[in-house]
């Protein structure tokens, strides 16, 4: 039934925005404007709750259980592990954003003038802000919940599962559905407009280089060749598909990134990287609690909140997967690595690409403000030409979103598959197939019609309801971990009395 109903509203969907684009786009734009206007102060406090929850498992009792009890054993290295999740979690918004939004803040910054080097300052803290430990945190809690769910209770990995300790077998029937359901159109939406992004990436890429006519044309042919090589991926297996990639992502990003670094201005990047860290930290609060009452301003709606719904459509897909290449890890392991690793990446990489691209306007006086105003699938190329050997480090650069294409897509194929087949780890061939070419459809439709925005308002509209399941989530989740150290400390003290006894029956018998 979760197959069937989702199948048929994200087609509902496609064919409102493929007939009527602007209608689709009114209604949502609509929705999203009263959505953010009444609970923007949801969306702030509970993404808040998240990052301070997550911290909290960490550090409490509950941080020595292991995800698939105490003598499982990791599926992945470290290594593979922490690629899947930087490529899985962020993949195409880093190389997306990575000049262009520490450039729209400089331009356009939350207070202050713009253009000035307090607008520089403060829009890199922000987008330090925006991809660092809010997102994560959200990832964290859907990922642990079903995680420990499955690999601990031996239950169906799917968003209904972690209801069972609140209404009991209830989470099987309506209620359970609707819950998974949900969870399933805001998966197949959030991934689908990504796709539409990093379509639009690597065209500009390829006009840029080459050439070719930037046209919907040529966004069609890339979503074409991008599909068949997700969907060979997909069916070639998580042991092989998504791993190998994710290695292949985290080369080329880490490539990518000491070029940048090493040919830009490097001192300018790693002082702008200490400051922006401390500033973030220092300011990590006020920023988690900053709404505008007063002035009445739009920025944090069109920033901050709007960011912050778009995580929590994501949350499922990431969720999931890290999920299920999370099994032998504690939960202390788990937070800490799915909080801080990509975090500090994250922060590296728009110290670099944001700090390169604010030395280039504000020393060199090249006009990237303009061209992020006028195309930010674009600027990250004009960056780049601003440094030696440019058209080769724009191929990379295709390369780079290519695959995170490619992965992004490969593992949303994956979690959707286990989403619509009652949380199978691994799904079928055909399920997978299915979910591949209709996500495909979807990004190739929206951007025909025009309807990428309009479907980014829906998923950001789903997002509310999808927010409060995540705060039951984590109710859920600390019944259950409450039993289940419990147990542990029971079968501990049970053990350390076994080895009492004998250690005095040995004693008994020297003597």
């Amino acid at each position: 039934m979760v197959l069937i109903v989702s199948l048929i509203l994200v087609s509902m969907f496609v064919l409102w925005g493929a007939l009527s684009p602007l209608g689709l786009a009114s209604v949502m734009q609509f929705a999203l404007s009263a959505t953010i206007a009444r609970f923007g102060w949801f969306y702030l406090l509970s993404m808040f709750g998240f990052l301070v929850f997550a911290l909290y498992l960490a550090f409490s009792r509950y941080g020595k259980i292991r995800l698939g009890g105490e003598d499982a054993e990791p599926d992945f290295t470290r290594h593979s592990w922490f690629s899947m999740l930087f490529a899985a979690g962020m993949g195409i918004g880093l190389v997306f954003w990575g000049v262009a939004e520490p450039l729209s803040h400089y331009a356009t910054p939350p207070f202050g003038i713009p253009e000035s080097a307090d607008a520089a300052r403060i829009g890199l803290r922000y987008t330090f802000f925006h991809w660092g430990l809010h997102p994560w945190a959200a990832y964290c809690v859907v990922g642990l919940a079903l995680a420990f769910f499955k690999f601990n209770r031996d239950r169906p990995m799917l968003m209904s599962t972690t209801f069972e300790p609140l209404i009991g077998k209830r989470a099987q029937g309506p209620i359970g559905k609707t819950v998974d359901i949900l969870a399933v159109v805001a998966t197949a939406f959030g991934v689908a407009t990504s796709l539409g992004l990093g379509a639009m990436q690597i065209s500009s890429g390829l006009h840029k280089v080459f050439g070719l006519d930037n046209g919907i044309s040529l966004q069609l042919t890339v979503i074409a060749i991008a599909a068949i090589l997700y969907l060979a991926s997909s069916l070639s297996g998580l042991d092989r598909g998504v791993k190998i990639l994710s290695n292949i992502n985290m080369v080329l990003a880490m490539l990518l990134l000491l070029f940048v670094l090493s040919l830009g201005p490097t001192l300018f990047i790693m002082d702008m990287l200490t400051t922006t860290l401390g500033d973030y930290l220092n300011n990590l609060v006020a920023m988690s609690m900053r709404l505008t009452p007063f002035s009445k301003g739009t920025w944090i709606a069109d920033w901050t909140l709007f960011y912050w719904a778009w995580w929590v459509t994501w949350a499922p897909f990431v969720g999931m997967f890290i999920a299920r290449i999370s099994r032998g890890r504690t939960i202390r392991e788990f937070v800490t690595g799915v909080l801080l690793v990509p975090s500090l990446i994250s922060f590296l990489w728009f110290a670099t690409f944001g700090g390169a691209a604010l030395h280039a306007v504000m020393f060199d006086h090249l006009p990237l403000v303009e061209v992020v105003k006028q195309d930010t699938s674009l600027v990250l190329f004009s960056m780049l030409d601003s440094l030696p050997w440019g058209t080769l480090t724009s191929l990379l650069a295709i390369v780079l979103v290519s695959v995170f294409f490619v992965t992004s897509a490969d593992s949303a194929t994956f979690v959707l598959g286990m989403m619509t087949s009652k949380g199978n780890p691994t799904p079928s061939a055909r399920i997978k197939l299915v979910w591949g070419v209709l996500t495909a459809l979807v990004a190739a439709i929206l951007l025909m019609s025009g309807g990428l925005k309009g479907v980014q308002a829906t998923s950001i509209v789903i997002a509310l309801p999808f927010m409060v399941i995540m705060l039951m989530m984590c109710v859920g989740l600390v019944k259950a971990l409450d039993v289940e150290a419990n147990k542990l400390e029971r079968r501990r003290h049970a053990r350390d009395k076994l080895l009492e006894r004998l250690l005095s029956e040995r004693e008994s018998s020297s003597s």
